[in-house]
């Protein structure tokens, strides 16, 4: 049987979905551009779990979109920035927002459900992993 482009992971879109198709890589980016935040901030901004924020940071990281600057002060301060390859994604952020107010300003959106679903699999997903 031969794999498709999609699983082989040759596919730019499919490897860009990847990367950024969970809702809260999405949102931490969009709060990335408009500066230097630190995790109180991003967690107060997008109502994600201390955990969950964790484990997206390090992803993002991983991945080359943002940075962590950790300073040496007491009691520490750690600040997250996107890099160049971060930066390149707010185009993508802008248009997702354009299309939201075009096409989907009048629909419910079941946000608030969402989240606190996504977070429920995670923490579920997480303890039968680990």
């Amino acid at each position: 049987m031969t794999q498709t482009h999609h699983e082989s992971g040759i596919c730019p879109v499919a490897n860009a979905a990847k990367l950024f198709g969970d809702h809260w890589t999405l949102l931490l980016i969009r709060d990335l551009a408009s500066g230097c935040r630190r995790f109180q901030q991003l967690q107060m901004s997008t109502g994600i779990s201390p955990g969950v924020l964790s484990s997206r940071l390090r992803m993002l990281e991983q991945a080359g979109l943002i940075t962590r600057k950790q300073f040496p002060e007491i009691p520490p301060r750690v600040e997250y920035s996107l890099t160049e390859k971060g930066r390149a994604a707010v185009p993508l952020i802008d248009q997702l927002r354009i299309y939201g107010e075009q096409w989907l300003a009048d629909t419910e959106c079941p946000a608030e459900e969402s989240v606190k679903e996504m977070e429920e699999a995670e923490g579920a997903t997480a303890s039968t992993a680990g």
